[in-house]
């Protein structure tokens, strides 16, 4: 019989056979299992040589790598990531992915792996929300597995698994926001009417400095936000977006407040900050979350996040006529998805449409009909 020229079988004493190949790096290594029959084992061998030969071998000692170091080594060695967006991947690495996936080789992970956590964690009544970052997260991770040549193929194969349809958040009317902002108090009124007039952010809003407001000019300056890090001082930082720097217009309405606020509770001088609490310390959101859950009690509202006035401003914005570019430019967004959110019809825009149609068609109906030559002729 003719000696194969790469790669070598022989039959073990149990009666299976063992397959042994050089491998491109130059170590003589074997199959990761023996065969049934010596075809099989040639067989092997022969899809094995043609790996190497297309250059789609990947080195099995590579995937050794366990996923729990591997991911914690992803999160910190992506460039350019803010400190919350850490803050956030650390998270998930660390509740949702390490539990099922952690002393698992990353080359060992499967498709059938990933179903079942998957299925695990939607069984277990994690939110439609958390599971999709999840998902998204595990998948970015395991893409950069696959780069680097630890894996053939991505087992993250779960057709709509990182998608996710997140509930419809309210939009207040503009009486509710008044209203909100005459029961949290004098010190928050205008925290709460410049977050829902200008589009801000929670961080935006408190990271404003004397500075920032020109009310001569009607406008704030978007420059800066304050960072909030589990167990880390606060510290402000830049904007979430390369857009997030920006310079608003304010409405005349809310000038009186301001100018109000500025006198009575902001620190002196250009660089003192609007916002503060009753001690004069940065405002933390979870401290402000004991305010805003009593102003929300006192107004007869419930459900309503600090966040939802940044969105009743900007569906209000929509319903005024802005256009997608002035609606990406007021909220500080890059792309124009998060924005065309606020362009959706509502149902008091609709009545207005009708409206506006229904007084069209009357007019057109009501006015006096001029007869055409044939008629007149026709009558003389």
């Amino acid at each position: 019989m003719a000696k194969r020229r790469f790669g070598r079988v022989r039959q073990l004493p149990s009666g299976r056979w063992q397959v042994r190949y050089r491998g491109p790096d130059g170590i003589d290594r074997s199959a990761p299992h023996t065969f049934p029959s010596k075809t099989e084992a040639n067989r092997w061998l022969t899809l094995k040589e043609a790996e190497i030969v297309s250059g789609d071998w990947l080195n099995p000692d590579a995937g050794r790598v366990s996923f729990k170091e591997y991911a914690e080594a992803w999160v910190s060695e992506r460039p350019g990531l803010r400190v919350k967006t850490i803050e956030r991947y650390e998270g998930v690495v660390r509740l949702y992915l390490v539990p099922t996936f952690g002393a698992l080789a990353v080359g060992d992970i499967k498709d059938p792996h990933v179903r079942r956590w998957r299925k695990k964690l939607v069984d277990g009544g994690v939110g439609e929300a958390t599971l999709a970052k999840s998902y998204r997260l595990l998948k970015a991770i395991m893409n950069t597995a696959v780069g680097d040549g630890l894996l053939k193929r991505n087992p993250c194969q779960i057709k709509g698994g990182g998608s996710e349809n997140a509930p419809e958040r309210p939009v207040l009317s503009i009486g509710q926001v008044y209203t909100l902002a005459e029961v949290i108090g004098p010190r928050f009124r205008a925290l709460v009417l410049l977050t829902m007039f200008a589009n801000l952010r929670w961080g935006e809003a408190v990271a404003l400095r004397r500075k920032d407001l020109d009310l001569d000019a009607r406008t704030v300056r978007v420059e800066r936000t304050l960072i909030e890090v589990a167990g880390k001082p606060l510290h402000f930082g830049p904007p979430k977006t390369e857009a997030g720097t920006r310079t608003l217009p304010l409405p005349s309405v809310i000038l009186a407040d301001l100018r109000s606020h500025l006198e009575r509770f902001a620190e002196n001088g250009d660089t003192g900050l609007v916002f503060v609490g009753e001690r004069g310390a940065m405002l933390r959101r979870t401290g402000f979350q004991r305010i805003w859950r009593k102003a929300l009690r006192d107004a007869g509202l419930t459900g309503i996040r600090f966040h939802d006035l940044r969105h009743t401003g900007s569906t209000l914005a929509a319903i005024a006529g802005a256009t997608l570019p002035e609606l990406k430019e007021r909220m500080g967004h890059v792309s124009d998805r998060a924005a065309m959110i606020y362009l959706h019809a509502t149902e008091e825009r609709h009545q207005e449409i009708a409206d506006t149609l229904s007084a069209m068609t009357k007019a057109e109906l009501e006015k006096p009909k001029s007869r055409s030559g044939t008629q007149r002729a026709r009558k003389r």
